[in-house]
């Protein structure tokens, strides 16, 4: 076993002796066995963050467990230097059969490849748009928008990744040819495009390219005057150091994105993304103090009547859902499940894509507070929803699902469930 683990049982072992417990009642406490709480003690077996959250929240160790285990998973940098609106062109590729590919290029680099000669076509550079036409394309634009938010709810990303950069390329292409006023509505709206489709691609699993749109974003916001989606986009990286199980990074970077120069929309953005930072960490205190400041915050009614809400559009109370993921996370499973269960029974029938993401976490709450049977009723009519969106961040809850529900294979619950749930969440799973 590699040192970390060592000290960790050595540590779970010293604070249990302290807070008088034996390993029966421990085991009681978190949902594992004895003899598997004995194996990590020893440092026979490697213990795993969910049994490292439960031990501190059960220990009340305020994150210090889960500091001497190392995050799970790194990756690239998640802040990539800013580019320029008009470096490249874009450049998708569609496939009949299904897998489909895009790249963005030098223009340079399109005309010694010979794309342009197989079907081409410019909007002439010396000409202007009419008012009017940059009016119609910003307002029908933002209709289309509000629509496939919607429909993004229910169909996997690659449904809709072509269309979404299409339009993001429309309207920045378009802005060229506009006046300052409709030009900067146009770059907005863009940014908006897209923010939304690196989120999509994120779902995809896809970080790095989740990240380049990212910024894309935050260059045609800054191109249009509006220097606040930067800030938010330090949010949005914060999410992809979350999945990576983060907790440092993930605080830092929310952090980073509360100034008070920034709209108080995205500052409770932030704050939730910090809290959510803290749960990975196993502060209690810190977590709650940022969900305080989120919800005075996200109060405020900032965004403007004509722009596109930043962040979600289908929790009526973000704060309130997001105090019963951060529970997860925290070693309290059957606090975190009596909230979802309150949040979940607001979600509309239709945001198929929210209802799976929260859902199935409620399912892991169940889980992991040894209601194995209630979990699995909770999860069993998610899982077609759980195909049709195809999300990557869904999949990963699924899979600590998946392992949890693992320990106790022989519930009928689980057997019953276990082949369609195996299948969802990756091979040997369960």
């Amino acid at each position: 076993m590699p040192q970390s683990f060592t000290r960790f049982g050595e540590e779970l072992r010293r604070r249990r002796l302290e807070a008088g417990l034996s390993l029966t009642a421990l085991s009681g406490s978190v949902h594992y066995s004895k003899a598997q709480l004995s194996k990590v003690e020893r440092g026979l077996s490697a213990p795993s963050r969910d049994l490292a959250r439960l031990c501190d929240a059960a220990l009340r160790a305020d994150g210090s467990l889960l500091a001497l285990l190392a995050p799970e998973t790194t990756g690239p940098p998640v802040d990539p230097a800013p580019g320029r609106v008009h470096e490249e062109d874009w450049i998708v590729q569609l496939s009949p059969d299904g897998p489909n590919a895009f790249q963005p290029v030098s223009r340079r680099g399109v005309v010694g490849a010979g794309v342009a000669s197989l079907m081409a076509w410019r909007s002439d550079s010396a000409s202007a748009a009419s008012p009017s036409a940059g009016a119609e394309m910003l307002e029908a634009s933002r209709s289309l928008f509000t629509h496939y938010r919607r429909l993004g709810q229910t169909v996997a990303p690659g449904f809709l990744l072509p269309v979404l950069i299409a339009q993001t390329h429309t309207l920045r292409e378009l802005s060229a040819h506009c006046d300052s006023d409709i030009r900067r509505h146009l770059l907005a709206l863009g940014s908006r495009y897209a923010e939304y489709v690196g989120w999509l691609v994120q779902e995809t699993g896809n970080e790095r390219a989740a990240l380049w749109w990212t910024q894309r974003a935050v260059d045609l916001a800054a191109a249009g005057g509006d220097r606040a989606l930067a800030g938010y986009a330090l949010v949005r990286r914060a999410l992809v150091t979350l999945y990576r199980d983060d907790a440092e990074q993930t605080v830092a970077l929310a952090r980073r994105a509360q100034s008070g120069a920034l709209p108080p929309r995205i500052r409770g953005l932030a704050a939730q993304r910090e809290a959510q930072g803290h749960a990975l960490a196993g502060d209690h205190r810190a977590c709650l103090h940022a969900l305080d400041r989120a919800r005075v915050l996200l109060a405020r009614q900032d965004d403007g009547p004509d722009e596109p809400v930043i962040g979600t559009m289908h929790l009526p109370d973000p704060v309130g859902m997001v105090t019963g993921w951060c529970l997860v996370d925290l070693g309290r499973p059957r606090e975190a499940g009596e909230e979802l269960d309150r949040q979940l029974a607001l979600i509309g029938e239709g945001a198929v894509r929210t209802q799976v993401r929260y859902g199935v976490r409620r399912a892991l709450a169940y889980a992991s507070a040894g209601e194995i049977d209630h979990a699995c009723d909770l999860v069993a009519p998610l899982l077609d929803g759980v195909e049709a969106v195809g999300s990557a961040t869904v999949t990963t809850d699924l899979r600590r699902l998946a392992r949890t529900l693992t320990r106790h294979a022989n519930h009928c619950s689980v057997r019953r469930l276990g082949p369609r749930l195996g299948t969802l969440s990756g091979p040997s799973t369960i």
